[in-house]
C-alpha cells in the first residue's frame, strides 16, 4: 500500500490553485502586513547605565545565542568602515542575521514570499532593542548592503548578482536589515 500525506513532499502544494497568489501576489494595502507595522514600530530608547561586559569574544557568542533563540539560521558579526557615507553614526559593528528562503523576496511578492523578511525583521527588531537595553547603540540599517556585509562576516560568499550564497542554504537565503551598534563585538570572516 502507498500512502502519501497531501502536505508532505516538496512538490505538495503544485495542485493547489492559491499557492501561486500566496507566494507571489503582493497584498493591496501594505499596511495588512507585518512587515510594515514591525518597520515603522519605533526603535525605544537606550538605558542610561552600560552592562558590564565580558569579552568582545564572549559578548559576540551571547549576541549569536540571543539570535539563533529569535530564530536567526545564520549569524555573523562585519567590522565597519567608520568614514563609510553609510554608516553617518560611525557605529564599529554590524550584527548580520540570515534565515532560509524557499523563495526570493525580491521575486515573489506575496505573503508567502515575504515570509523569510518578516521573520528576519522580527529578528533584528527584537535584538537591536536587546542591545539598546544593554545601554548600547542598535539601528536597524534597512539599505544597507546585507549581502556583501554577511560575505564579510563569513556566513558565505556573493555569486553573479551579488546575493549570498551560504554553505547551509545555497542561494536559498535571506539576509535581513543589517544591526549596526557600538556592543563591543568581535567580528568575523
Amino acid at each position: 500500500m502507498n500512502f502519501k500525506l497531501p502536505w508532505s513532499g516538496k512538490d505538495s502544494h503544485k495542485d493547489d490553485p492559491f499557492w501561486d497568489f500566496f507566494v507571489n501576489t503582493a497584498p493591496a494595502d501594505l499596511t495588512n502586513t507585518v512587515t510594515e507595522l514591525i518597520r515603522n514600530a519605533p526603535a525605544g530608547n537606550i538605558f542610561p547605565t552600560k552592562a558590564e561586559l565580558h569579552t568582545p569574544e564572549i559578548t559576540a557568542s551571547h549576541v549569536k545565542g540571543m539570535a539563533q533563540y529569535f530564530g536567526v539560521e545564520l549569524i555573523g558579526v562585519a567590522k565597519l568602515d567608520l568614514n563609510a557615507a553609510a554608516n553617518p553614526e560611525n557605529l564599529p559593528f554590524a550584527v548580520i542575521c540570515a534565515v532560509h528562503a524557499d523563495y526570493d523576496p525580491r521575486t515573489s511578492p506575496g505573503i508567502g514570499g515575504q515570509m523569510p523578511v518578516q521573520n528576519g525583521l522580527f529578528i533584528t527588531f527584537v535584538l537591536s532593542s536587546w542591545i539598546r537595553e544593554l545601554g548600547f547603540r542598535a539601528t536597524v540599517v534597512r539599505d544597507a548592503n546585507t549581502d556583501a556585509l554577511a560575505a564579510q562576516a563569513g556566513l558565505g560568499t556573493l555569486n553573479g548578482q551579488g546575493k549570498l550564497v551560504s554553505r547551509e542554504f545555497g542561494a536559498g537565503v535571506y539576509v535581513a536589515d543589517a544591526i549596526y551598534t557600538d556592543l563591543p563585538l568581535a567580528a568575523d570572516g
